[in-house]
This record gives C-alpha cells, structure tokens and sequence, in this order.
C-alpha cells in the first residue's frame, strides 16, 4: 500500500503536450517513420514528425473520411466524401495518383502487403528472347503535365511517381477502401483495379450444418475493413439489418439490426499473387502511359489551336479590305495573282506593306512554325515513345495470356489482349503518318512565309538577298489547300467526318491484310486520337475481365452478429469506436505450407454503446479467432472466444486500439456535470491474453446476438489494476497508436495534442503533467 512519502508512478511518459490549430478527426502513424498524418476538422491533412515539427500542409478541397499509410510508409491514400481514393507523396504531399472507385464516402481504408518478399527469380516474367533485333524499350516520357499528378519539371530525384510505381513492386500489396453503402474496392499496388464487391449482394451462409440457409445485409454500411497479413481473409466490420434469404418480403420478417462482423475469403489474392503481381505492374505501366498519350493529345492540340488562331487573326484583315475595296475576289486568288507577277492589287498591297509587314510576317511564321516543332518535340519525346512502350507491355501480357494454367484463372483473355495489342500497333501507325502530315504542312507554311517576306522585300524596294529561298509549286499547293483548311488539327481532335481516302489506296490495304499481322482496313478513315480512344477502349476492355473474374472469386464465409443498434439515422452516424488487427499466433502448429492458415489470428476489439439496445450496453468486446472457427464442418470447431470488459461507472469510451502482442489501449472520458470543467480522462492498457476468454458457441441461431450469451460473465475493468495515466483533459477520438514505434497521440476536447511513450525501460518513469 502506498504512503504519502512514496511518490507516485505514472506510466507511460508524456513526451510532449503540444496546441492544434484546429481539432483533429483522423490520426494515423507511418508504419517505419515516426511520422503522424492527422486530419482536421476543415479536411486538411497535416503531417508531423515525432517532435512535433511540421513537414506539410495540403488541403485536397473536398471533405476527407478517411486515412491510411503505405505498408512501407512512403505514400498515404486519402479517401474523400465522393468516392474518390487520392494518393500523396510523404516526401511533400503532392498527389501522386487519383482513383474514383466509389460513388458515396470512402469511411475505411487499409493497406496490407503479403509479409513474403517477391524476389527477381520468382516473379513471373515474360523473357523477352529477342533483344538483338529490337532496340530497347524507350524511356518513359515526361514532360510538365503529362504524368499524373506531375505540376511541372522535376529531377530525377524528385521522381516521385516512379516511386510509387517502383518500390511498390518490391513486395505485392492490396489497398482496400470501404464506403457508406457497403461497397468494397481492392487495388493492386493502390493503383490497380482489381475487385470490387457489395456486402448487400453478398449470399452469406450459416455456420451450421444444421441449418442449410443463407441470409443477406440489407441496409449495410461499412465502418472498418482490415485485411489479413497473409491476403486470404477480410474482416468487415458494419452495421446492417440481417434477414434470412428465403424468406419473402411480404412476410416482413423481422430482421437483426446492428452491428456485424462479416469475413470474406480473398485467397484468390495469395494463391494467385505472383499473377496478380505481374499483370498488375504491366497493367499499371499501360495505364500512366494512357495518361502520357491523353495530355499529349490535349496539349498539342491547344498549341496548333492557338498558332492557327494566330494566322487567321492576321490574314483574315485582308478579305475585309479586299471587300472595302469592292473587289470580287479571294485572298487565294490575290496571292496567285501576286505570284503569277501581275499587277499588284491595292488590298494586297496594303494588306502586305501597312497591315503585315516584315515583322508581322516573321511573327506569325515563328508562332506558326514554332508551334509546329514543339508538336513534333511532343511527339518525339513523349507520344510516340509512350504508343511504343504500350505495345511493348502488351506484347508481354499477350505472351502471358497464352499460359493458360495460370492466367486463365484470374481471367487474363487472350482474344481482349491480343485486340488491344493490334490497336496499339494501329495507333503508331497514326502516329507515323501524323507526323508525315505535320511535317508536310510545318514545310509548305515556311515556304509560303518566306515567299511573303521576298513579296514585302520588293514593294517596299529594299535588297532581299538575304532572305530564305522559296518554291513557287509549294505556294500554290498551300494557296489551294492549306489557307483556308487545316489538316493538322482533325487528327488531334475526335470528329463525327471520316477522313477522305481514295479507293486505290483502300484496295492496297486490303490486299495487306491477307498478309497477316492486322485486321483493321479503316484506320485510314480514322484520325489519332479516334484511334487513341479505340486502343483505350480495347484495354479496359481486356482489363475488365480480370477485375470481374477476381470479384466474383471474393466470397462470404461467416457472419458474427455482435449487438444490436436502433435504427435511426442519428443512432447510425454515431461512430463506434473499434479496431481490428492480426497477431502471430503461436499456437500454430500446422506449417503455412500444408495449410492456407498462415499462423495469423484475428483480435477484434469494439465498444458497445451506452445508448445500445442490447443488454451489455457499455462495454469493451474483444474477440478473437473469428477467422479459424470454421477451419472443419462441425459445430463442436465452429466456436470463437471473447470477453466483455464493463466500463467503469462514470466512464465511458471515447476510443480503442489494438496494440502489440494481445495488448488494447482504452482510451476513457470521465463524466463530468461541469462544462467549464477541463474534464478529466485516462488511457490505459490492457493484457488481453491474461483475461478469461470465454468460447461462443456458433450453433446458436441467427436470430440472436451472439454477444448475448456473454451477458451473465460480463468482467468488470478495474483501474487501480491496470497501467492507467490519468489525464488532466477531457479527450476526444481519434487515439492514434504505433505498435511498431510505441506511441501513442490523445488529443484533448481543447484542442491539444499529447504524446505519450507506451513501451517503457525497466525503470518506470516518474513525471507530473
């Protein structure tokens, strides 16, 4: 017992207690770093080092729900109120990557990589045994705006788009995000689509083999999902109403309402992750490229629009003056006049000495033909390299879509690869003969420039040797056909008019197709970008296949009803607090390589609200083995444990988090009358594999919580038993906790962020607040 004179031990060291400019909604550590990501109130994300300094500030404009880390901690996904996924650089906060792959609130995200290391001589790989005779793939383009998320020229060094893209490949990782209408997304590399699945949609079976039922979700919204480190398993946590499948709707039965706990097999993911993995990280590398080809498209189109504008603000004065002058002629057939050495008109020469001139000549020319360099520049550097490395990648995939024992599986289609791997082909094709007509029209303006500053030269009477040399031929061909048209801009725009090609030609290509290595006669029809979208097209195309035949393979295995919810709208925003996580479980003797069960148990940890219809209202639930109860088909295997800890009276839950090792943080608000009153807290942590877990037998029937059997061994949690700090604030959610750094952030009602050291040295620490 202690005494006055024996001075008081807290636990847990308060490293720091620092102010917040605005209240904090969502706190995550990085796994590797000690970095904190918070979210504020106004929806910006803030990142701090463990020292409170500040790194970045950035604000995505939209209402951000959710947050979560890269497993290596060099990328956090944000997930926002419409759905959107957005990625961002740890170095600066730059968005790396945008995905919409939802229509309603992303409100959990989780990012789980396989703990297997994917090395160079185990990933599948298509050999390419050809290297002698092609030259080696080109490097990826870039240039200011066309790799997504890029704002302008970077160093190599600040590349921080290849990393995303490289490092990640290191190891093979799913991100999934859950939204408030019960979908659930899963990306490869948080870049690559490969799944998606609704738990409303979801035939979810009995554990019994008593009872040969299924039952459905209805209203569901999801509020956690955690994936196992071995990739096989998904533990959802949502809210819902559970109805029996067969029964009819106008029976209205009435149904579970409240808080479950679903478990999904995503085993596809580690039975086919080196699949997975390859075509992911070509698909990837198809995608940015995409991206590359779209902007390109975009930004030469823009700056042939504003050269061509150029010109005809200028020559389009000399039809008003032909007009003005009321004369019945065209400004072509002025020009020719001029050409042909008559007598120079009065608009023309007006037009040629006040209105152009020498310098307005040579301006248009440089606006002109400058633009038509920086499109070949665009083309050179970044166009056309981009089409040659899509058909590079999909060479590859083709070659793997033809292992069928493999990929067949995961719903790689051949036929889809080997049409989109022709239209990338189609596409450069295009790309050659744009650049053919480009080239031909840059020529034939230079031409007629050049030609025009030799006509300024002499009706101005001054020396024109040193001018550039012209063709009269070329004048004509570009009086005829190119002043008043523009064939550059329709092959950088889509356009309902097929392009005009002669039959000759037509019947050649025909004749070339019995030769074999295409099939499309009308590309000659088409412009670049109609063939860009078709080649776009026909990669989602491919791509679709795999993503419907992986969510199709992602199943239900088990329900766990745990309490029951009201269910109105103001009972269903309230946030429960809850945490779910994965711990080795060492019991296990069956090796990981005889069995799909890879050592891992489950720890689900939640809290029972104070205002739950359910008769343990107020309590902290902790279970565990929810994913290995249905290891066999009996009931006497068909169990899980859990516990149920009473909160203390005059406490209640602000939040919890599973720590190491079978260890949960509770962080608990005292009530308090007063509310000028700092409020007082505490956080404390608890062994959870010292408690008395109690195993819930599975053969109880739907229709009853399974919590409930718990109810009459309901374990009362004793402070002054316990490593409790008391804290001088009253608290609010979130508590952030790093298992791997042995930290842990309370931010208090009045807007303060305090730090504490949970793993201690041998000597406790003694400090006041």
């Amino acid at each position: 017992m202690e005494t006055d004179e024996t001075p008081r031990v807290l636990p847990f060291q308060l490293q720091f207690d620092k102010p917040v400019a605005s209240q904090i909604k969502i706190a995550e550590w990085n796994p590797e770093k000690d970095l904190l990501a918070m979210v504020t109130e106004d929806s910006k994300i803030l990142l701090h080092r463990f020292n409170w300094q500040r790194l970045w500030t950035i604000s995505p404009g939209k209402c951000i729900t959710s947050l979560c880390w890269r497993p290596d901690g060099k990328a956090i996904a944000v997930g926002l109120e419409d759905g959107t996924i957005a990625l961002h650089d740890v170095e600066n906060g730059k968005l790396l990557r945008s995905l919409k792959s939802h229509t309603v609130a992303v409100v959990s995200l989780n990012w789980e990589e396989d703990g297997q290391v994917i090395r160079d001589d185990s990933v599948l790989k298509y050999e390419d045994r050809t290297s002698r005779f092609f030259p080696p793939a080109p490097r990826v383009p870039r240039m200011p705006g066309l790799v997504s998320g890029d704002t302008g020229f970077m160093d190599d060094s600040e590349d921080s788009f290849r990393e995303l893209s490289n490092s990640s490949y290191q190891r093979f990782n799913i991100l999934c995000s859950g939204d408030k209408d019960g979908s659930i997304c899963f990306s490869i590399f948080g870049i690559f689509p490969i799944g998606k699945i609704n738990i409303q949609k979801l035939s979810i079976p009995t554990p019994f083999v008593n009872e040969q039922a299924t039952y459905r979700l209805l209203h569901a919204s999801i509020s956690k999902v955690a994936l196992s480190k071995d990739l096989c398993h998904l533990i959802v946590m949502c809210s819902g109403e559970l109805k029996h499948d067969e029964i009819e709707p106008q029976e209205r039965q009435l149904g579970l309402h409240g808080l479950h706990c679903l478990l999904l097999d995503t085993s596809i993911f580690w039975k086919r992750k080196n699949e997975l993995h390859q075509v992911a990280q070509q698909a990837s590398n198809i995608e940015d490229l995409i991206e590359v080809i779209r902007t390109s498209l975009s930004v030469m189109s823009k700056q042939w629009s504003d050269a061509m504008r150029t010109f005809h603000e200028k020559f389009d004065s000399l039809s008003r003056l032909i007009v003005d002058h009321g004369l019945d002629s065209s400004p072509q057939e002025e020009f020719l006049s001029l050409l042909g050495g008559a007598r120079t008109s009065p608009p023309i020469h007006q037009f040629l000495v006040n209105s152009l001139g020498e310098l307005g000549v040579k301006r248009v020319s440089k606006v002109v033909c400058g633009a038509g360099k920086e499109l070949q520049h665009v083309v050179l550097d970044h166009l056309q390299p981009a089409s040659e490395i899509i058909g590079f990648r999909l060479g590859e995939l083709r070659g793997l879509s033809r292992w069928r024992t493999r990929f067949q599986s995961i719903g790689l289609d051949g036929t889809l690869i080997n049409d989109a791997t022709e239209k990338s082909g189609m596409l450069l094709v295009q790309v050659e003969r744009f650049m053919r007509v480009l080239s031909s029209v840059v020529q034939h303006f230079s031409n007629f420039f050049n030609w025009l500053l030799k006509c300024i030269k002499l009706l101005m009477q001054e020396p024109s040797d040193q001018l550039q040399p012209y063709n009269s031929e070329l004048v004509i061909i570009f009086l005829k056909f190119l002043y008043d048209q523009d064939p550059v801009r329709p092959f950088l725009e889509p356009s309902e008019v097929d392009v005009e090609i002669d039959m000759e030609t037509l019947q050649r290509v025909k004749e070339l197709v019995h030769l074999g290595g295409f099939s499309d006669c009308e590309y000659l029809r088409r412009t670049l970008s109609e063939d860009f979208q078709q080649m776009e097209s026909s990669f989602k195309e491919a791509f679709l296949m795999p993503f419907t035949t992986i969510s199709r393979k992602i199943l239900c295995k088990d329900v766990l009803p745990l309490f029951g919810l009201e269910s109105s709208p103001a009972s269903m925003s309230v946030s429960i607090p809850m945490s779910v996580t994965y711990y080795k479980d060492a019991s296990t003797a069956i090796s990981s390589f005889q069995t799909n069960e890879h050592g891992f148990i489950d720890y689900i940890s939640f809290q029972i609200p104070g205002d739950s219809s359910s008769d343990i209202a107020n309590c902290i639930g902790i279970s565990r083995g929810f994913m290995h109860g249905l290891s066999n088909n009996n009931e006497e295997s068909a169990l899980l444990e859990a516990i149920l800890l009473s909160v203390p009276d005059g406490y209640h839950c602000v939040d919890l988090s599973l720590y190491k090792e079978g260890q949960i943080v509770l962080l608990l608000n005292k009530t308090t009358a007063a509310s000028e009153s700092p409020g007082e807290s505490c956080m404390m942590i608890v062994e959870a594999n010292d408690l008395p877990f109690i195993s819930i037998s599975r053969s109880v029937s739907m229709n009853h919580w399974n919590l409930d059997q718990l109810k009459d061994s309901v374990m009362d949690l004793q402070l002054e038993n316990e490593k409790v700090r008391i804290i001088p604030h009253s608290v609010v959610a979130p508590l952030a906790v790093s298992a791997s750094r042995g930290l842990a952030c309370v931010f208090a009602a009045r807007k303060r962020a305090l730090v504490y050291i949970l793993d201690e040295d041998e000597d406790d620490v003694s400090d006041t607040e």
